[in-house]
């Protein structure tokens, strides 16, 4: 899935969850880096070093923002020859070690630790390696319910990208997520990942927008939904969620910066569920929510 590229655009940060943090800003870039590291610098100087990788020449203004937001030095902006940047990525990234979870590529295949919830998952074309903010604070959220003696039956991972979520819950407890993405690209890296780590009979991923597809419908209501995306995706499936949800049924929400946590809980609310949890990582919000009412007036009588 490699392509062709030809410009990098690299900076450096005093700490590694700034360093997380730039990462996932600079992926929301106009146009968008084909892959994004992050290094450690090996000196002693506690900097850490985030390069984008570009088809095409990063947007000067975009990039200069970005660095005045971060308070640090302007990015370096350099014409690289053709080179696989996906593979590049793939051997900058470490592995993410959350709770029991070891989220790691294959360079690290040999350094799974004993006890350790262990998922290959490789940078590629697919949000979703572990390493964002977003996606720890799900990992967390997941744990922190198992431990609760929470035990769904159902889930069903929204938006899932890599499908590092709908893997963990099916690593976590007894179940068959489905994995659903609105992207082409996307579903085919998710099955992938869910065949290399041995749960294609387990993780069940389909091309979907949100609940539109039968066989997400037919298997609802759920007791477990994942969502990871955004602010805007998750207000707009709010009344959709309500109505595929079961009674008690848990909610995980992210993508949500922290300042906008509090509308998204507004809107989940109104539709009969409470906060249970929220967990902020690198300036990311993960809310946990719990189905507490049912609101019929809320709830649309079709996706």
């Amino acid at each position: 899935m490699a392509e062709r590229t030809t410009f990098s655009a690299w900076a450096a940060v005093n700490s590694r969850e700034s360093a997380e943090a730039l990462s996932e800003a600079m992926e929301r870039l106009a146009p968008e880096p084909e892959g994004v590291g992050v290094l450690e610098v090996e000196d002693g100087s506690g900097l850490w070093e985030v390069s984008g990788y570009f088809a095409d020449r990063p947007d000067d203004v975009g990039l200069t923002l970005l660095a005045a937001s971060f308070g640090i030095k302007p990015f370096l902006v350099s014409e690289l020859p053709e080179t696989d940047w996906v593979a590049k990525v793939q051997r900058e990234l470490p592995p993410v070690e959350t709770g029991r979870f070891f989220v790691h590529g294959s360079h690290d295949s040999d350094r799974v630790p004993k006890g350790r919830l262990a998922l290959l998952v490789e940078a590629a074309t697919a949000f979703g390696t572990g390493h964002h903010g977003t996606t720890l604070g799900c990992l967390l959220a997941l744990e922190r319910l198992e431990r609760r003696g929470v035990s769904p039956n159902s889930v069903i991972d929204l938006g899932c990208g890599t499908a590092v979520l709908a893997m963990a819950a099916a690593c976590v407890w007894h179940v068959e997520p489905l994995a659903s993405d609105i992207d082409e690209v996307a579903v085919e890296v998710a099955k992938a990942n869910v065949r290399v780590n041995g749960l294609e009979n387990r993780v069940h991923c389909e091309l979907a927008a949100g609940f539109n597809h039968p066989d997400i419908t037919s298997r609802a209501p759920y007791d477990l939904i994942l969502a990871n995306i955004l602010k805007s995706p998750l207000i707009e499936l709010a009344p959709s969620i309500a109505r595929y949800s079961a009674d008690g049924a848990y909610v995980i929400l992210s993508g949500v910066l922290d300042d906008q946590a509090q509308e998204v809980k507004a809107v989940y609310e109104a539709l009969g569920f409470e906060e249970e949890h929220r967990e902020s990582v690198t300036g990311w919000t993960t809310l946990t929510l719990h189905r507490v009412r049912f609101e019929q007036s809320a709830v649309p009588s079709s996706v």
